[in-house]
């Protein structure tokens, strides 16, 4: 089974996931004979799953109710409740359980090199942003949106689906920021388009500010903030407006900026303080254990310190060197 999940949803991109590993039931109400059956210890199967990076909850109710799922060689009914006992099965494949509080948070920023497609394999053997990301045993990592394959700049990973979930949810309105180049003007009057709505062909579309950020000739920088994520959104707003960009790249995504000590193609892991910040946002609760220890804790200090070399799109091993 793969150590890490690819999101259904673009950012310029956002997100979803998939399958990964195990747990068991607490007597359900199908099969309850007591039905005071204690549920301390236990948790809602499809929130285990999400949790693991599978999907939505929304999503993992759909896979159960399509008997998909297993615990103990029984099939799997929405409300069932699983412990670290229990035998969890998705499509036959064994799912590792760990409980919540048992499972240390981790998330990683990486800096997109152009050329790196956000998913967890190609067909056509391109590139992609999981080739270096460390890997994981028994457990995954879960991709915060997307960049398409010429954008470049911040990308979120963890290994908590329901974080990942939480942060890619329209509601949670979660701010992203990027460093856009036009060819061209984007005008006062254009700006003001831009930031009251325009009409794209899924919906309404717009950025919550634009600001000028530089630039002479005929390419210009600007900033611009939205709170949402749809396929290539920012690069459809200016072509909207007849607008060519020619370089896009995310420099926050919520509570984390591109960190000043990170170049292309490399990662850093986040420590205690900034994920609690990003779970902050979404109302989640801290996790016991967070937070960078001992040789990891070094490692990010000395990258910080001196910054490793930038590396192009392009497959590796994942260790970074």
């Amino acid at each position: 089974m793969s150590d890490h999940s690819n999101p259904s949803h673009t950012d310029e991109s956002t997100s979803a996931n998939e399958m990964p590993t195990t747990a068991q039931h607490a007597p359900s109400n199908h099969n309850n004979t007591a039905a005071t059956t204690s549920t301390v210890g236990t948790e809602k199967l499809q929130k285990a799953l999400a949790r693991m990076g599978l999907g939505s909850r929304r999503q993992m109710e759909e896979v159960i109710k399509s008997g998909r799922v297993s615990i103990n060689s029984t099939p799997a009914t929405i409300g069932d409740r699983v412990s670290q006992t229990d035998e969890i099965r998705v499509d036959g494949r064994l799912i590792k359980y760990k409980s919540e509080k048992e499972k240390r948070r981790r998330v990683l920023a990486y800096y997109k090199p152009e050329g790196e497609i956000c998913s967890a394999s190609d067909p056509e053997g391109r590139p992609t942003v999981f080739d270096r990301l460390p890997k994981l045993t028994h457990d995954r990592w879960v991709m915060v949106g997307r960049l398409d394959i010429n954008s470049t700049g911040l990308l979120l990973f963890t290994n908590d689906g329901e974080l990942a979930h939480r942060l890619m949810h329209p509601s949670n309105e979660i701010v992203r920021e990027y460093a856009v180049r036009i060819l061209g003007d984007v005008t006062p009057e254009i700006a003001s388009k831009l930031t009251a709505g325009v009409e794209l062909e899924d919906g309404l579309a717009k950025f919550d500010d634009v600001q000028e950020g530089g630039g002479s000739g005929v390419n210009k920088w600007y900033h611009v903030k939205l709170k949402e994520g749809r396929n290539r959104e920012v690069r459809r707003l200016f072509e909207s407006q007849d607008l060519k960009v020619s370089r896009l790249l995310r420099t926050r995504y919520g509570s984390v900026s591109l960190p000043k000590e990170l170049r292309t193609g490399r990662f850093i892991e986040l420590d205690k303080k900034e994920i609690h910040d990003l779970t902050d946002l979404v109302n989640l609760r801290p996790r016991q254990g967070t937070g960078l220890q001992g040789a990891a804790k070094r490692k990010k200090e000395r990258i910080q310190k001196k910054p490793l070399k930038a590396r192009r799109g392009g497959r590796t091993n994942n260790k970074q060197r």
